[in-house]
């Protein structure tokens, strides 16, 4: 059990907790992530990035936004409640090294992971460019973090309604087409974005990484739900990721397997909204058994 210590609302559908995890705060890494479930009976296991993490405090923050039932349940937790499971540090931290310009482009709930690779980026000497991006000014996090950091920090929204009018893509492609353009982009966010990321670095040659958010279950390799296919070979983002050089990630094949269960979440986010627990309960007992048959992958 890990106590929430704090707990806040960073946006309508963003908020960030404190949790007392010790032995995860001494071992973290940038880029690495945990996996939380609030029901060990038969709640979904999400994995969350590390947002920041207190070593002498003992406790870590995550940031996540509310877009299924199993995130749902962890934002009616306040600070005092316990999360049944939390396992980490999973993943491959952040290579950080002194690369000289690094650009950092995050994209809606994907700026809350860029935070402590930008922090470490900064830390080993690099000049900093951070974009970040959302579809309008009330999703947009951790502004100021960003700003105190950062080198540069270039915000835009799809609406106009904060910073600049655009998408990512354009300050990163201008950046690329400076005078002085970026050793290193990391990229991470939404699937679509951080493709279209990539695919605005590669004329340039740019070294550009992804961190990716796919489908995961045990977090060690063995269940293959988040396995993904880089440069033609198959990977598993739970043990050789999660970043990996975006140039060579088959977006449209991981696209088409990030949407294998949306029927099953959609029913599930449709009972927590029309009928409680009660109905939330038996959506839980649905899904084990698709998953049971599926043999727990795709």
């Amino acid at each position: 059990m890990n106590k929430i210590v704090s707990k806040a609302r960073l946006s309508d559908e963003v908020f960030r907790i404190e949790i007392e995890a010790p032995h995860i705060a001494r071992e973290r890494k940038a880029g690495q992530f945990v996996i939380v479930q609030t029901d060990v009976e038969w709640g979904e296991r999400v994995p969350l990035t590390i947002a920041d993490a207190d070593p002498h405090r003992g406790t870590i923050s995550l940031i996540f936004q509310t877009v299924g039932v199993s995130t749902h349940k962890l934002a009616e937790l306040n600070a005092g409640d316990s999360i049944e499971a939390v396992l980490g540090p999973l993943g491959n931290p952040t290579h950080i090294e002194r690369f000289g310009r690094a650009v950092c482009v995050g994209g809606g709930i994907g700026v809350a992971p860029m935070f402590p690779i930008a922090q470490a980026l900064k830390k080993a000497g690099n000049h900093l460019t951070v974009i970040i991006g959302a579809r309008t000014n009330s999703l947009i996090i951790l502004e100021d973090e960003m700003r105190a950091l950062a080198d540069e920090l270039i915000v835009v929204t799809d609406d106009g309604s904060r910073g600049r009018k655009a998408l990512v893509t354009e300050p990163l492609k201008e950046a690329c087409q400076s005078v002085t353009p970026p050793d290193i982009v990391v990229t991470i966010g939404p699937p679509v974005m951080m493709k279209f990321c990539a695919e605005t670095t590669r004329p340039f040659a740019v070294k550009t990484l992804a961190s990716l958010n796919t489908i995961m279950i045990d977090g060690t390799g063995m269940c293959g739900g988040c396995r993904v296919s880089i440069g033609g070979k198959t990977k598993f983002v739970c043990v050789d990721g999660p970043e990996f050089d975006a140039h060579l990630v088959d977006w449209d094949g991981m696209l088409l397997r990030l949407g294998a269960y949306k029927g099953i979440e959609n029913a599930a986010h449709k009972a927590l909204h029309e009928d409680g627990k009660c109905r939330l309960d038996a959506m839980a007992e649905a899904a084990k058994s698709d998953a049971a048959k599926s043999g727990g992958a795709i």
